[in-house]
This record gives C-alpha cells, structure tokens and sequence, in this order.
C-alpha cells in the first residue's frame, strides 16, 4: 500500500494527541496496516519511541515540559527534512557552542547540519568513518548518550574521539571542552546521531542528556517519516509520468493512427463515393482535433499551474473535444456564470469530470454526454450525465470503485458528490462546492 494522505493525518493526529496529553500514550493503530508494510514498521517504533519519551519524562520540570512539547510539534509538522530546525529546536532546551547532525550512510557518519562557528559550518559537509565493530559498538552501546568531560584531557574517551576523528580532530575541537553523543534511534535501529559541544569543561549533565535524547527520539521520527514522505513523492511522481505516457498512447496514438489510416484511404474513397469520402473527412477532422485536445490536456497536467491558470470552463470543453474525437461520442459542454475557484478546488473538479468521462467510456455506452457547470453565489455545480446504459445505485456494480475514489477527492476539497442512475436511463453526477463565510469575506 503507498502511504497517502490518511498515512500522514494519523501520524499528523498522534502527535497532537501526544503534546497534548504528555501523561498518556496515544493509541497507534498499527493493526490498520498491512502486518510487512513500512507504515506498520513505522508506527510500531514511534508507539516505542513515544514510550520512551514519556519514561524519561518523569523527572523533567514543568517549563521543559512544555518546551519539549512545542519542540515536538514543531518537528511533527514538518513533512520534508530540515535537519537544521532540529539543531534549532533542541538550542531551545540545552545550551551548545557547536551541534552537529549525522546521518548514517553506509559506513559513515555524514553531517546533515551544523550550527556554530562561520568557520566549521562552511567545511560542511564532513564525515566520520566506521571504520570497524568496535568502534560501532563504543558509540551506540545501548542507545544511550556518551558524555566527555574534557575532549582535550588525556582520559580514554577523549583519546578516543580524537582518534576516531582523526585528521579533522583539531579543526573539530578547536575551543572545545564538554562533548556529548546522542544516538538517533527508531527501537532497535540506529539511524544517526546529534553531537553538541560547549567550550566550559563537564558542562553537560545526565539532565541534559535526557533532555537531549527526549529531543532525538522526536528527531528520529521525524527522520524517518521524512524519508517515508520523500519516497512516496518519488513513487506518485513515478506513477504521474506512467499515467501520463498511458494516456498519451491510449489516447493521442490510437487517435493518430485512426487519422493516419484514414487519410491514407481517404483519396480512393472520394473518386469511389464523394459521400462516403466527406464521411471520412469529417471523421479525420474530429480524430485530429480529439489528438490535439488530448495533446493539449497532457502538456497542462505537466505544468501544475496551468490547471489553475486556466478557466475551468476550457479546460470542461478540451476534456469534451478530447472525448468526442477518442470515442465519437457527442459531448454537449454548457457554462453557466464564472467565477475563481480555489486552486485545490479547480484542480479537483477538474480531475472528478476526467474520472467521470472514463467510467462514461469503460461501462455507460452512451450515445451522448452532457458537462454542465454552473457558478452562482459562491456555489459551484458540476453535472455529468449521459443517456447510457445506467445502474441501480443499490447494488454492486461496475466502476462503483472508480465512484468511491470520485467521492474521496471530492469530500478532500469539502465538495459533496451525489449520483442518479436507473438501469436503463442514464446516469448524473452532480459535484457541489460551496464557498465558505471566510472565503467570502476573503
């Protein structure tokens, strides 16, 4: 299952939930996912490390609490990664000289971001490699935070960091005392790390490295659910560019090739039958006017904007030529008033009346279809009917799938979807939108 808008709105919702009752976990519905999904996978490590979060919140003061909840709806509103708000957030609750974001790639640890001196921020990025086991296991060791008091003294940790640093040691300690390790964690998996220094000795403290772990498990999610979103955005653009390469040969090739076939012939059948030869013309006519309307259509859909710029009205009417050339089926397009809709909204009814006209063509045989939209008062109507074969809207029946999914993006945008069908007379949707007080007043 691709995540979606309803993956997004329940994690969306258990954040909320959290900041606003801290005491109580939320309830995940983990169940509602497929049990191999990645959505699964993800809300069960958030319902841990939401848990986490809440054990450790026993001994932090009221103040922090509610600056921890604010840094956690914060970092839950964000969809995209932004490692720099996360250094930004957690400056909030503990005070740093430097802090450094990694995310581990591979076998290294590749800075995301850094905030503090001018200087180190522009070597950005750097890097440290795991080079062996040993070093993994000294860092992320139980998953709990690593404090060193002085990263100049000659104790072991400190020896250790600056050979683990390496060549990059005195660039990246220069003026530094205090230095704390706070893993990235989702459960059992390690997904990077948080760095912060300070230029006092033995400045950080186990408080301080609650605190920042109660910000990194926030982080952690928000990592994850950020390359969860990013991954689904390169999957809906993929399936956008398959749908239109379809389109484009279901649509303008067949359309083509029927002209092409036709113009071939063409000649012959005049001398033969003069009317049977202007048949023909008028056929290549519509065939090639169809292919340029479907031509038209695609080139807008891989500009966004030009869905929105243009007049609903036209775009009602391509769609109209475009079927009418595809199917030779009369498409009658009335319009009624204008108005500006939202660009949701436009693109929306756009993309209801493209779903309608497919279900016309895949299960209505319809000799005739009428598109009729109306503005009037802040209310738009959008009508598709067509005289075809109809249903009985009670029982299954086909392309009830197609009208489910029509009715989903119509309440997406608070537009109401009704059908009438008989079997044997027709059928009508009718998609509203009304324009609500503020939008009015707007």
């Amino acid at each position: 299952m691709t995540p979606g808008e309803d993956f997004y709105s329940q994690l969306s919702s258990l954040f909320q939930q959290a900041a606003h009752n801290p005491d109580t976990l939320p309830a995940i519905p983990v169940n509602s996912w497929p049990a191999e999904s990645k959505e699964r996978r993800l809300l069960q490590d958030i319902q841990g490390a939401l848990a986490a979060i809440k054990s450790r919140g026993q001994n932090i003061t009221s103040r922090e609490q509610t600056t921890l909840l604010e840094i956690s709806q914060t970092l839950a509103s964000a969809l995209e990664l932004q490692p720099g708000l996360i250094l930004d957030q957690l400056r909030v609750i503990i005070e740093y000289t430097h802090a450094v974001l990694y995310k581990i790639v591979d076998s290294d640890l590749i800075a995301q971001a850094f905030r503090g001196p001018q200087q180190l921020e522009n070597a950005m990025p750097f890097h440290i490699r795991l080079e062996n086991s040993e070093t993994l296991a000294a860092l992320f060791n139980g998953q709990r935070s690593s404090r060193i008091a002085d990263v100049q003294s000659s104790d072991q940790p400190a020896r250790f960091l600056r050979s683990l640093l390496g060549d990059q040691s005195a660039f990246l300690l220069k003026g530094i005392h205090s230095w704390m390790w706070v893993p990235l964690t989702i459960k059992d998996r390690t997904i990077g790390a948080i760095v912060v220094t300070h230029e006092k000795p033995n400045f950080f403290t186990p408080h301080h490295a609650d605190l920042a772990l109660i910000v990194a498990n926030q982080a952690a999610i928000t990592m994850v659910n950020a390359d969860l979103y990013q991954h689904a955005q390169t999957l809906a653009t993929l399936q956008e560019r398959q749908r239109l390469a379809q389109n484009l040969h279901d649509a303008v090739n067949q359309s083509l090739f029927s002209a092409g076939l036709i113009a071939e012939v063409l000649p012959r059948l005049w001398e033969r039958d003069p009317d049977e030869g202007r048949q023909s013309l008028e056929d290549l006519r519509r065939l090639t006017r169809g292919a340029q309307a479907d031509l038209r259509l695609l080139l807008a859909e891989l500009r966004p904007s030009t869905l929105t710029d243009a007049e609903l009205g036209d775009l009602l009417r391509l769609l109209g030529v475009a079927l009418a050339g595809r199917e030779n089926l009369p498409v009658n397009v009335t319009i009624v008033g204008e108005g500006k809709l939202p660009a949701d909204v436009q693109v929306a009814l756009y993309r209801l009346c493209q779903e309608g006209l497919n279900n016309i063509t895949k299960h209505a045989s319809a000799s005739r279809v009428d598109l009729e939209l109306q503005y009037e008062n802040g209310v738009v109507e959008l009508h598709i009917r067509d005289d075809g074969r109809g249903f009985d809207i009670k029982q299954p029946y086909p392309g009830h799938y197609g009208l489910s999914m029509m009715r989903e993006r119509a309440d997406a945008v608070g537009a109401v979807l009704s059908i009438t069908s008989q079997p044997g007379h027709g059928t009508e949707i009718v998609i509203r939108w009304a324009e609500s007080p503020e939008q009015k007043a707007g």
